[in-house]
């Protein structure tokens, strides 16, 4: 699987992602400052699942019907990119074809199609 961590999540976790094999893009090297429909478009191009803490994205797929591989939407208080790696290793490999909502001590899975 491939992810597009968008610039909100930042860099480092785009990093620690790739330091664990994982193939991640961050959005601010292909993309800066796009806006999120923008994001989204290259990311279904490209097949790849977005990271991101902008409910915007949300909307985006379920009230606009726009098109995803996949989704993963922190709703954390911590910005800690480690933190945040801990809290969702264990969903990464799921995430083609899904909306992942991660909370402190919840994950929620929903299927897009």
């Amino acid at each position: 699987m491939r992810f597009l961590v968008d610039e909100s999540i930042g860099n480092r976790f785009a990093d620690i992602l790739s330091r664990h094999e994982y193939n991640a893009l961050f959005a601010g090297n292909v993309m800066r400052g796009a806006p999120d429909e923008k994001i989204l478009a290259f990311a279904e191009k490209e097949k790849l699942i977005i990271i991101t803490d902008d409910k915007d994205f949300g909307e985006l797929v379920f009230r606009l019907k726009k098109s995803t591989k996949g989704v993963i939407l922190f709703r954390t208080l911590t910005t800690d990119p480690e933190k945040l790696f801990e809290m969702v290793k264990g969903v990464l490999h799921k995430a083609g074809g899904k909306f992942i909502v991660v909370k402190e001590g919840q994950v929620r899975v929903r299927d897009l199609k």
